[in-house]
């Protein structure tokens, strides 16, 4: 069970890291939509950070929690339209 963990573990943070490289703003620099889809980013960014901290410091639990949490920001944000986005495989869209 340990094995299949750290390999959901390891595919949920690729997954993320790759989401947060393709996740473009739409709105104007400067509007409030901006400022939203700039707390969604900060939030998903910050989740991938703690769950590489946990992966780090061997608590695969925690980390898929983050990992998962981050990616539900970002998916949250093309929901709201404040992020383009074009995969199917990365995003709920």
């Amino acid at each position: 069970m340990e094995t299949d963990l750290n390999e959901k573990v390891d595919r949920y943070q690729r997954l993320l890291k790759k989401a947060l490289e393709k996740a473009e703003f739409v709105p104007l620099d400067k509007s409030h939509m901006y400022v939203a889809a700039s707390d969604f980013y900060t939030m998903a960014k910050a989740y991938y950070d703690d769950g590489v901290h946990f992966v780090k410091v061997n608590d695969p639990v925690n980390a898929l929690a983050c990992f998962s949490y981050g990616h539900a920001w970002l998916d949250a944000g093309a929901r709201l339209g404040v992020f383009i986005v074009d995969d199917g495989e990365l995003f709920a869209i």
